[in-house]
């Protein structure tokens, strides 16, 4: 039902259901409001009235758009003017002349949720509108939240590294804006970089034990941003009295009581960080449980048990720590200069060149801290930074480089790997150009010669031959 306007809208020639075009497209392309998305397509269509020299414009239409009176929101075409509502949005990035109509839609906006169909024009017969191949675009709202990766407990005095990922990443989309706030940073580390993730550098004190970190992801359009939000656990030599420590496993299932004998009896309850998990009335039971069922990361922190009633309160804490193994190990590789380059996943290659400086920061989510380690082909290397061994830099990558890179995740509860392979190539530089050229050319003038000498043997050999029967003619006679 959604397509028949769009069909009305259609000159009829256009709807022929010819078998020698074709278009593939997503059906449905999700895109929250503000970001950006690549809409993979290919289409063929005849050889007919063109060759390869001819120009081949390629069109979107949206909706109920004519395609001979409205206006495209991207074209290849630069005399046919686009919306003004989608100009510098959408692109079309594929060449209809070699096979792709690859759409690139950046600052996605509520508005833009419709269906889009592909136009191709080429040569004086080629005018074809898939309208039966359209894809329906459809904007959501950003509820995705960055990773932070940080360890769980912070030593003071001792530099750590916190990365922040926003996973939504195409080629030919901007990258959004990281910063970072909190209590712990000077005003300097909260300066914003365009990246696809953030790397900061603290060293912690005691006293932002408890604090909050926030990493800040803005895009284009203002007013859409995402945010995560982690509580510093700095260690501390202090004694903390009535304070309970308990480490569980994920998926166990734990039961915590709270208990209190009072006259008049106390309000009873559970509280993790400032909220209230759960709580009694005065004339209920003198206990409060609460149940956790499947334990998993997103429980650990410090809960509150609280007794209360008109003669005063008392109150217990108990820090509860759930221990996982490592998940979501990724690598992350920039040059020296903080420029990023990919966020890798497992069986990623990368193609590098001979003298690039790179870093390569592997990162993952585990309680305690997975202890990380790089081997090249099966070879151990030593930590570029021992106080964070996740953090491998080659400051001059050299062809001994090419080949398979390995971050190890160890962890008592289970381990995981990360595997990227490198491929050096030499930098084809001016002055290298040069020379191969100079080479080319006497290799070509070499073969001159050759032929020359050649041509030059044949008509001498064919001149002795025309001699040679003249004289036995002569004999003959």
């Amino acid at each position: 039902m959604l397509l028949l306007p769009l069909l009305l809208c259609i000159s009829p020639g256009s709807l022929n259901k010819d078998p020698s075009y074709s278009l593939q497209v997503q059906r449905q392309v999700p895109v929250p409001e503000g970001l950006c998305v690549i809409v993979s397509c290919n289409l063929s269509y005849p050889r007919d009235s063109w060759d390869e020299s001819t120009a081949a414009y390629g069109y979107w239409f949206k909706g109920r758009t004519s395609p001979k009176t409205g206006a495209p929101v991207a074209t290849t075409n630069q005399s046919r003017e686009v919306k003004m509502s989608t100009r510098d949005r959408f692109q079309l990035t594929g060449d209809p002349g070699k096979g792709s109509c690859s759409l690139v839609i950046r600052d996605a906006q509520r508005e833009d949720e419709a269906w889009y169909f592909f136009r191709v024009e080429r040569g004086s017969r080629v005018r074809h509108s898939f309208v039966n191949n359209a894809f329906f675009l459809k904007v959501t709202a950003l509820t995705q939240k960055p990773d932070v990766y940080i360890p769980e407990t912070l030593e003071p005095g001792q530099p750590v590294t916190v990365i922040c990922v926003f996973n939504w990443a195409f080629k030919k989309c901007p990258a959004p804006s990281f910063s970072w706030t909190g209590a712990a940073l000077s005003p300097r580390r909260t300066r914003p970089s365009t990246s696809h993730f953030s790397v900061l550098s603290f060293t912690p004190s005691p006293q932002d034990h408890d604090t909050d970190l926030t990493c800040h992801v803005d895009f284009s359009r203002k007013g859409v941003s995402a945010q995560r939000t982690v509580r510093l656990r700095v260690a501390s030599l202090e004694l903390q009295e009535n304070v309970i420590y308990l480490e569980v496993q994920e998926g166990q299932f734990l039961r915590l009581l709270c208990a209190a004998d009072s006259q008049p009896p106390a309000t009873l309850s559970w509280v993790l960080q400032d909220r209230v998990l759960s709580s009694s009335h005065p004339w209920g039971p003198r206990t409060l449980g609460l149940k956790l069922r499947g334990v998993k990361a997103g429980d650990s922190g410090r809960y509150t048990r609280r007794a209360e009633n008109r003669l005063g309160s008392q109150q217990r804490a108990l820090d509860l720590s759930v221990q996982y193994p490592p998940e979501n190990l990724r690598v992350m590789v920039s040059q020296a200069n903080r420029t990023v380059l990919e966020n890798l996943g497992n069986g990623t290659s990368l193609r590098v060149l001979e003298g690039q400086s790179l870093r390569l920061v592997c990162v993952t989510h585990s309680s305690p801290p997975a202890r990380l380690s790089w081997t090249q082909r099966g070879q151990i290397l030593s930590p570029s930074q021992p106080s964070d061994p996740g953090v491998l830099e080659l400051p001059r990558v050299q062809m001994e480089h090419e080949g398979e890179f390995t971050c190890h995740a160890g962890h008592p509860l289970g381990s995981q790997r990360v595997s990227l392979s490198f491929s050096v190539h030499w930098p084809m530089t001016g002055v290298v150009l040069v020379a191969v050229g100079e080479v080319a050319m006497k290799i070509l003038l070499l073969y001159f010669c050759l032929i020359l000498l050649r041509v030059r043997s044949c008509r001498r050999k064919a001149a002795r031959a025309a001699l040679g029967m003249e004289a036995s003619d002569t004999v003959t006679d």
